[in-house]
């Protein structure tokens, strides 16, 4: 029953001093007949079991390499990286069985980087590197750092690329600022023919505007006009009809009063020449008339008389002749 006991005991103490709670931001690895395979659960025997951190581990790196004419170059990479989980026997190839697997394995692909910068730069002109140019060069690079590192790259970033002479640097920014600055002022007078050529035809466009404006009060005036004359037309032909009507009657008249003077009695001439000569005074006031006025009422009545007495001998002539 010691025995037993002590056994247990023994058991108890080994669970406690092997057995570890695994955290949450910790991969457990193990080694197994299919290979290396990680632990799900949440305790894990330390002796037979890798605990190794699943954060990101970051590196900056400092690249000096050269371009063409052996002009010295400095380039600067950030990149970040972390265990893939799908190529954990890569890892443990290239960072060995501990828990700085991922640390070595990124010292691995710092290396690959610097070799890979410095083939690629001595191929080009010093004023054609470019740091977007340089980071692309960099992730067609490191496609395959899954299946030969076992790393998974979160990040990369190229945070400078610049000659290392001063004075080279120096002029590649002023060569810059001066493409910047015609490219600016190229766009800035583009811009101003644009404007130049929107107003133009808008000019154009307003001056047609206007001028289709005039063509159709133009046309609203012909037509205005051209009713009015017809209006005037006719209404000239009504005059004229009229007027011809007028003589015709003036005519008969005069054709029936040759005929017959006596008729003239009744004309509103005569009569009118009546009634001025009924305006007369009498012989009574005859002697306060002026001379003026006696002259003028002696006047018309002469007339008066003489158309009496023609158109009573006409008449005494026509009844002779019947």
């Amino acid at each position: 029953m010691w025995t037993a006991a002590i056994l247990a005991a023994f058991v108890c103490i080994w669970i406690v001093f092997e057995y570890r709670l695994r955290k949450p931001d910790q991969l457990v690895l193990r080694e197994t007949a299919k290979g290396l395979t990680i632990r799900t659960g949440r305790f894990y025997p330390r002796h037979f079991s890798l605990a190794m951190s699943r954060t990101t581990h970051s590196f900056a790196v400092t690249v000096d390499a050269s371009a063409k004419g052996n002009l010295d170059v400095r380039v600067k990479i950030a990149v970040s990286v972390t265990a893939s989980t799908d190529n954990i026997f890569a890892l443990m190839r290239v960072g060995g069985w501990n828990s700085g697997a991922v640390e070595k394995a990124a010292k691995e692909l710092e290396s690959i980087f610097i070799g890979t910068v410095k083939g690629y730069t001595e191929h080009l002109d010093i004023e054609s590197i470019s740091s977007a140019q340089i980071a692309q060069h960099l992730m067609q690079s490191a496609k395959n750092v899954r299946e030969t590192l076992g790393l998974e790259i979160l990040s990369l970033s190229i945070l400078s690329s610049e000659p290392v002479n001063i004075q080279i640097s120096e002029a590649l920014r002023q060569r810059e600022s001066a493409r910047i600055l015609e490219q600016t002022e190229m766009l800035n007078q583009q811009a101003r023919v644009a404007t130049a050529r929107a107003r133009a035809a808008a000019d154009e466009e307003i001056a047609l505007v206007e001028h289709q404006r005039e063509v159709k009060q133009i046309e609203l005036k012909t037509a205005s006009f051209a009713k009015e004359s017809h209006l005037q037309s006719l209404r000239v032909e009504e005059e004229i009809k009229h007027t011809k009507l007028r003589l015709e009657m003036e005519k008969k008249e005069l054709d029936l009063l040759k005929g017959s003077p006596e008729l003239l009695m009744l004309t509103p001439q005569a009569a009118r020449l009546a009634e001025a000569s009924q305006g007369l005074k009498n012989a009574r006031t005859v002697v306060s008339v002026g001379s003026k006025e006696i002259a003028q009422g002696v006047e018309l009545f002469g007339i008066f008389q003489k158309v009496f007495e023609q158109a009573v001998t006409t008449y005494k002539q026509k009844s002779k002749d019947k």
